[in-house]
């Protein structure tokens, strides 16, 4: 195996490119995503006034308004999903480049300490072992943050699912109670 410090700049350049374009991706759909709930916001909330301008009395102002009410968060938590979303595939893509490139470089480094190795002097057994015993903890150690990692992440993305689901079925419950109330 041989090892030639071009090539270990040219993979970082390369993965550095990689992570840049994922990450500028990902940076330019939550943009898109920011730009078009600004216009959707501000279109709607001008058709919300005109509507509520057309309310006769206060109690009509209250029903359009409850009626507005819910559409508004269905549109809110829409927006939230796609912002998980984007972030979620944006983090996938880094996090598969970044293990592609610590298994490439674990493959590398160990290729050349087993070569070192091999040529080790006789009687340097012990600092052999010792050797291959710290990279073998290394590799255990990266591994367990990133099984850490998945799984914190993975718990945020129920946790934000949950809270999204009890937040959507809230507002379905107030709005039929505040309905039945004025019926009243």
């Amino acid at each position: 195996m041989n090892f030639k410090p071009q090539d270990l700049a040219n993979a970082g350049i390369g993965s550095i490119s990689l992570l840049a374009n994922a990450t500028f991706d990902g940076v330019e759909r939550l943009a898109a995503l920011n730009l078009s709930a600004g216009r959707a916001f501000i279109e709607a909330s001008v058709a919300n006034f005109n509507t509520l301008l057309g309310a006769t009395d206060v109690q009509s102002f209250i029903e359009l308004q409850q009626k507005l009410a819910a559409p508004t968060l269905e549109k809110g938590m829409e927006y939230s999903r796609n912002v998980i979303a984007i972030t979620s595939e944006t983090k996938d893509k880094i996090a598969k480049e970044l293990e592609t490139q610590v298994t490439a470089a674990n493959a590398n480094v160990s290729g050349m300490v087993e070569k070192a190795l091999a040529s080790a002097p006789a009687g340097s057994e012990v600092a052999v072992a010792a050797v291959k015993s710290a990279i073998k903890t290394a590799n255990e150690a990266y591994e367990g943050l990133n099984k850490a990692a998945k799984q914190a992440v993975e718990v945020a993305e129920a946790n934000v699912a949950a809270a999204t689901k009890a937040t959507m079925k809230a507002a379905e419950v107030a709005v039929p109670k505040a309905s039945a109330k004025k019926a009243a």
